[in-house]
């Protein structure tokens, strides 16, 4: 396994976890662009994501901006789904179709504006049935959907920046955990043993990262230019995955 990439991991997730993130969609794309068996590509990705954003969670929550109120009903709805989507079996062709696709939607996700809508009421249900579209899809494809979440929760003023992270890290943990646990059902508990011994420096290099970047929760890079780098990435790896489905 390369030493780049396992530096490259490790950058990820210290960027990320310095803004409350995982860094899944970038895992991801650089998983499926070093050739790795597709079905190890969640796998590995939602472990990363697990041990990144459990630290950012746990800051999040010892500030006090996690509203369990407001979370609780969003959490429900998007966990069960994301285990539903690790647990379908699919074809290989159908799966990278899938990952291409929902790639090609977080780099669109990621180029949006940033500028907020006119302040006005999103009716619950609209954001439950949000929720657990983008669940389903995160288990689909081995990503939190963080990525998808935090930019729809920004545009309608959800609440302030600080909490809308700290909600994305706390949607990223469940949904990892939830879509985790309906892969290794799916392809059997022997399906961790060779992520573990294989590819265990990524996360090790995750592990290390993402300490050092919730610790020192610096940003590193400008959060506008952090976008337009990760949507480079991640479009270029949803081309080349769609390119393998058809």
């Amino acid at each position: 396994m390369s030493v780049i990439l396992a530096l490259l991991f490790g950058l990820i997730a210290l960027i990320y976890a310095s803004v409350g993130f995982g860094g899944g969609s970038s895992y991801t794309a650089l998983l499926s662009l070093s050739g790795i068996e597709p079905r190890l590509i969640p796998i590995i990705s939602l472990c990363c994501n697990i041990v990144v954003v459990t630290g950012g969670t746990f800051r999040f929550w010892r500030a006090g901006l996690l509203e369990w109120k407001a979370v609780l009903p969003l959490l429900v709805v998007s966990a069960p789904l994301a285990f539903l989507g690790g647990l379908t079996p699919l074809e290989e062709t159908t799966f990278l179709a899938i990952l291409g696709c929902t790639l090609l939607l977080s780099a669109f996700a990621l180029i949006l504006p940033q500028d907020r809508l006119p302040e006005t009421k999103v009716p619950k249900p609209v954001l439950l049935a949000l929720s657990g579209a983008v669940g389903l899809l995160a288990g689909l494809s081995g990503i939190g959907g963080g990525i998808f979440m935090a930019p729809a929760l920004h545009l309608i003023h959800w609440a302030e920046e600080k909490r809308i992270a700290a909600f994305a890290s706390l949607y990223i943990l469940v949904n990892s955990i939830t879509g985790l646990a309906g892969q290794l059902i799916k392809h059997g508990p022997q399906s961790f043993v060779e992520p573990a011994l294989t590819y265990w420096p990524l996360l090790l290099a995750v592990l290390i990262g993402g300490q050092i970047g919730t610790h020192i929760g610096i940003q590193l890079i400008p959060p506008k230019w952090l976008r337009r780098i990760t949507a480079l990435l991640v479009g270029y790896a949803a081309i080349r995955l769609l390119m393998q489905a058809y």
